[in-house]
């Protein structure tokens, strides 16, 4: 699910990389440029979400709680990242851009409460993965809805994913529609399997136990 492994697959360390590219220095620890490639890694059924019933909620622990339909999602200033992405599955790709709303934004809306502390990310499918707030806020994390100046395709998260780029790809969740805050860390998806809760690529924290 989520740029991550089949869950039927039993949890391993064994990741067999490719050649390195020639600036080492940019890539994580174990991992491999994939070069014009963007690798699909789903493991669930690619749901279809129309954007006319599109809605993206952020609440819990927030004074304020909001929901966007597609129009107004799109009416919100436009922010964007240009840069790397990683995935534990150990393909790195370079010169990523991406188009959409900084989580400062949506989350500045709602105004999270004095306790929060979590971010608990809901997809459509029923993925969900957990970020600590000091991962989203601050330029960053965003709601994308471009990927290389075209719209993304449902195969990687459209019409709007989670972008979370220092992190592991997992956790830039697919297919969003709420963005749930929190007082408690609850773990997702994946770290109810085995991975690790925060995800960093350059530490290396692909699973419960690594730094």
């Amino acid at each position: 699910m989520n740029d991550t492994p089949d869950p039927a697959a039993p949890v391993t360390r064994g990741f067999v990389g490719r050649e390195r590219p020639a600036d080492p220095g940019r890539l994580p620890p174990g991992q491999y440029d994939v070069g014009e490639n963007w690798p699909v890694l789903s493991a669930e059924v690619v749901p279809t979400v129309h954007t006319e019933e599109f809605t993206l909620a952020v609440d819990g622990a927030v004074e304020s709680p909001q929901s966007w339909d597609w129009e107004g999602l799109r009416a919100l200033p436009h922010d964007g990242y240009s840069g790397d992405i990683h995935c534990v599955t150990t393909w790195s790709k370079f010169d990523m851009t991406f188009t959409g709303v900084s989580l400062d934004v949506l989350l500045g809306a709602a105004v999270p409460t004095g306790d929060a502390a979590y971010l608990i990310v809901h997809s459509s499918s029923g993925y969900t993965t957990n970020l600590p707030l000091a991962d989203v806020l601050g330029g960053k994390a965003w709601v994308v809805w471009e990927a290389q100046g075209k719209e993304l395709t449902a195969e990687h998260g459209g019409p709007v994913r989670l972008l979370v780029p220092h992190l592991y790809f997992w956790k830039s969740a697919k297919w969003v529609n709420r963005l749930e805050v929190s007082s408690v860390d609850r773990p997702g998806f994946w770290e109810n399997n085995g991975y690790h809760d925060r995800g960093d690529p350059w530490l290396e924290q692909r699973y419960v136990g690594d730094p």
